[in-house]
């Protein structure tokens, strides 16, 4: 019997039993074997256990058994997440792909009523932290995995995500993945104990570098254009210009000359992409997005990409793809209100980091909010940018992000009114 197997299965035994205590480690547990998935790095009996299911049930349970202990807040991001799930699942009832449709509904609902119960759950700054660890060291794993087979291949093969039914399987979606949480390394540093910072910087640069090189390693051309667009928002954030600038200079020229000419041949067939088949295939799934889109308000639904829907849609009926887009896959799955929804979500939490930014320089005690705000923002830089050219619209990493910035800002708009401050006692008064 396989010991990682065994081990596997030990932890997440031990973890029910805390989750049944503590409806929050459930959320963190869920994410863990949601986006690592622990259980498809054995060889033995636990690949086939519903370990996701298990966590998922056992949270319900605790959640009903601790009912003082959550609360789901009514905001902007979490209305629209009840909005845009229920367009989805209406249009569903109307997708081309009936029974693959329905399939795809199944996952990504939960995806959904997971997001919404870490709003609920999460509420302390010791969830978000854990919550952020799991998320960053179980894609930062495949980070320093494939920049390590980066380095000792060359750049000569692709890296790709972890096997299986993931969504960050595929060599693009996993250079997205990187591209958002290699911003959030940084901000894990600072939640650890003073004497642990200095091992762990050197730790996490290791890891960024390395993710770096998968990331290039992926040969993704979308990671590529989302690598230059973070990394120039990184630039104009950063308090420190010059000596941000001047690294800069010097790793992104060694990095890109490490790569062999087949590399450099590929990133520049975005020059060309009239004649380059794979863009081409692209271009064609993107018009036959917009003309689904522009027929039907509730677009084709999940799944929907089939040689009989090419064959109706399509500019060219042949050559059936996937959307390539987190926005023409919205756009063509669920319409343009779909569409107007997925991108309201986008704009919704970037106002609510800056809302954080501006609120937390304010205070010095707020300051780790700034960062962790400032930190989410480039990682919605490169979800934006790179996630343009690849499906992972409904990959759990944003939405949780998205929670993140809700609690961080609820967390600091609670610490406003301090016992010692005056002006907010009067105010009090008045409220009262």
């Amino acid at each position: 019997m396989p010991l990682r197997d065994i081990a596997t299965t030990l932890v997440i035994v031990y973890l029910i039993f805390r989750i049944l205590k503590e409806p929050w480690i459930g959320v963190v547990t869920y994410a863990w074997v949601s986006v690592f998935q622990p259980h498809k790095h054995g060889w033995g009996f636990a690949i086939h256990l519903p370990f996701a299911m298990a966590v998922a049930l056992v949270t319900f349970l605790s959640m009903i058994n601790h009912q003082k202990d959550w609360k789901l807040p009514y905001n902007g991001i979490t209305i629209h997440l009840m909005l845009l799930a229920a367009w989805m699942s209406f249009t569903t009832l109307f997708a081309f792909e009936q029974e693959l449709a329905w399939r795809q509904w199944t996952n990504v609902m939960k995806v959904w009523l997971f997001t919404l119960v870490a709003a609920a759950v999460l509420r302390e700054k010791k969830h978000i932290d854990w919550l952020l660890w799991v998320l960053v060291l179980s894609v930062g794993y495949f980070g320093v995995k494939g920049g390590l087979f980066t380095l000792r291949t060359g750049g000569g093969e692709k890296v790709f995500g972890p096997p299986g039914a993931s969504f960050i399987s595929d060599n693009n979606a996993i250079a997205v993945a990187l591209l958002m949480v290699v911003p959030l390394m940084p901000y894990l540093v600072t939640t650890l104990p003073e004497r642990w910072k200095g091992r762990a910087r050197w730790g996490f640069l290791a890891a960024m570098i390395l993710s770096g090189f998968a990331i290039l390693g992926t040969q993704s051309r979308g990671a590529f254009v989302g690598i230059a667009a973070a990394t120039l928002f990184l630039w104009l954030k950063s308090q420190k210009k010059i000596v941000v600038g001047f690294v800069l200079i010097l790793l992104i020229p060694f990095a890109i000359g490490f790569m062999p000419d087949t590399w450099v041949k590929r990133m520049k067939t975005t020059e060309t992409y009239d004649t380059d088949m794979s863009a081409q295939g692209r271009l064609n799934s993107w018009q036959t997005a917009i003309n689904i889109a522009n027929a039907r308000i509730v677009g084709g639904g999940f799944e929907l990409y089939s040689l009989r829907t090419w064959a109706v849609y399509a500019p060219n009926p042949a050559n059936v793809n996937s959307a390539h887009s987190i926005y023409f896959q919205m756009l063509g799955e669920h319409g343009y209100p779909g569409l107007a929804l997925f991108l309201s979500l986008g704009l919704l939490s970037w106002w609510t980091a800056g809302r954080i930014i501006r609120e937390g320089r304010r205070r010095p005690e707020h300051a780790w909010a700034v960062t962790l705000a400032r930190s989410t923002q480039v990682s919605m830089v490169g979800y934006a940018t790179a996630g343009a050219f690849v499906n992972i619209s409904y990959w759990d990493l944003p939405y949780y992000l998205m929670v993140i910035l809700m609690v961080t800002e609820r967390l600091i708009s609670a610490q406003k009114a301090r016992p010692g401050d005056k002006m907010n006692q009067k105010a009090k008064l008045v409220v009262t």
